[in-house]
């Protein structure tokens, strides 16, 4: 799973540095999420992902785990470099609970 944010983190990177994206991930999350997370490195990596999406982040813990709390109120567009890079952000943000699709 860390594999998989940290490479969906460094492609979120390099997305914003070529404007010319073929496609474009819609997400949105209104109301509050949480993920209930023991490996300091992952609360870290996931806390990181989700401020640089554009997400309002809560971080609190308690009885041995974090809970990372986050919603974005207002739909953010990613653009992304390929249709495998977007589905990869789409299925990612819907394991999150967020309102997500991609346009061409």
């Amino acid at each position: 799973m860390q594999r998989v944010i940290v490479a969906l983190l460094m492609a979120f990177s390099a997305s914003f540095a070529v404007a010319s994206a073929g496609e474009v991930v819609h997400y949105q999350c209104k109301e509050w999420k949480a993920k209930h997370i023991h490996d300091t490195k992952k609360v870290e990596t996931i806390t990181a992902t989700l401020k640089k999406l554009g997400c309002e982040v809560k971080q609190e813990e308690h009885s041995g785990h974090f809970d990372v709390k986050y919603r974005c109120a207002k739909q953010k567009d990613l653009p992304v470099k390929s249709h495998e890079e977007a589905v990869q952000w789409e299925k990612w943000f819907k394991e999150f609970g967020f309102k997500a699709f991609h346009t061409h």
